[in-house]
């Protein structure tokens, strides 16, 4: 049972116990999904079999996992009539996030089940959801781009067809095999703020839609999800490796925040950053970008000894994404690409045993005030 602290109003609720949950555990630096280790599931998983997992509690059989495939790349695909509607909507300037929250709302008026509570009906919009969200990021990029929407190829992985929607070119293995590594690593996250979210909208019995909508606008936030992405530009601001020292100290002097280190709940690592490390090392060799992961050792190794922080899920990631030609500002539309696998485990647990949230706030206020009439203030 984790600490509860006096206050914790004024922690952002750290330390308070708000559930129980069977989806993914932390303990210390090690992080399971379903009792599985990340370090496990990144090694030998797929995407698709995560996802599996996530919502149904065990791995799939080889038969579970050929039907579980093949709905959902076929439910990858975007109807003409709704690219028709997402293409009318504004992308030039926008915020990706805000587009992909507005994008994903809509897709509920093209679902029959949008707003069914039954078993069924809540598997296929957990399936439509989670095939969709990435397709309507790759998407936005076609349209800002000025270019066509690209359709999926049901034959092939989550991974590759993200990739392929979003430039038009056929991924190589090590790419595919890298981004659904990465899709693994943020599928879930125990009670982040973004999972929190969605499961007190579903606690209002509110539809799978809302609450999924709640996820993205939390993880909208630079202090969630947008993270990676303010990691990157200041790698690009840095410029070189023998500057990335000298800069970082100065930072830290300055008390800047320095975005990618430090996490609430790992306080000896995080196990993800290890494994996204190693990705980045051998991404940014590939494409020719090594001045990226040589930048991002130094600020990692200064960052550490000067203050004691590790490296979270962000820092590397950034390096993982910019190799492989993402823009900087998909990097949070396509952490909610993969957390939305788990937004909807969290959304069934919580329809499940629900209890609507409904917490108190400490008075801290004026006591005692009487009202006056206007002349006698």
């Amino acid at each position: 049972m984790a600490e509860i602290y006096e206050g914790a109003i004024d922690k952002g609720l750290e330390g308070v116990v708000a559930c129980t949950t069977e989806i993914s555990s932390i303990v210390d630096a090690t992080l399971c999904f379903r009792g599985y280790t990340i370090e496990d599931l990144a090694a030998h998983s797929t995407f698709e079999e995560v996802v599996y997992l996530l919502w149904y509690d065990k791995l799939p059989s080889q038969n579970e996992y050929k039907t579980f495939c093949q709905t959902l790349h076929k439910e990858m695909a975007l109807k003409d009539d709704l690219v028709k509607q997402l293409s009318s909507l504004p992308h030039a300037g926008v915020h990706p996030m805000s587009w992909l929250r507005t994008a994903v709302s809509m897709l509920a008026l093209w679902d029959p089940d949008a707003n069914e509570q039954d078993e069924k009906s809540q598997d296929r919009i957990a399936l439509r959801l989670t095939a969709k969200v990435g397709s309507l990021v790759a998407l936005f990029e076609r349209l800002r781009q000025g270019k066509s929407y690209v359709a999926p190829n049901p034959e092939k992985s989550f991974a590759w067809n993200f990739m392929y929607m979003l430039s038009g070119k056929e991924p190589d293995a090590e790419v595919e095999k890298v981004f659904d590594t990465c899709l693994i690593l943020h599928a879930d996250h125990e009670l982040n703020c973004s999972a929190f979210a969605a499961r007190v909208t579903a606690s209002s019995l509110s539809d799978i839609y809302s609450a999924v909508v709640s996820g993205i606008g939390a993880l909208k936030g630079p202090l969630h999800g947008g993270a990676n992405e303010q990691v990157m530009l200041t790698l690009l601001e840095i410029g070189t490796v023998a500057k990335a020292e000298s800069w970082i100290k100065k930072a830290l002097a300055n008390k800047d925040k320095v975005m990618g280190f430090g996490h609430r709940v790992y306080k000896n690592g995080d196990p993800r950053a290890k494994i996204l490390q190693s990705m980045s090392q051998s991404l940014t060799k590939k494409f020719g970008k090594p001045e990226f992961f040589e930048m991002s050792k130094v600020i990692h190794e200064t960052v550490e000894n000067e203050k004691g922080l590790l490296p979270n899920v962000d820092f590397y990631s950034a390096t993982v994404y910019y190799s492989m030609g993402i823009p900087i500002d998909l990097y949070t539309p396509i952490f909610a690409t993969s957390r939305v696998s788990g937004w909807l485990a969290h959304i069934f647990e919580q329809y499940s045993k629900n209890r609507i949230y409904r917490p108190r706030g400490e008075w801290t206020g004026h006591t005692g005030l009487k009202w006056k009439p206007l002349n006698q203030r």
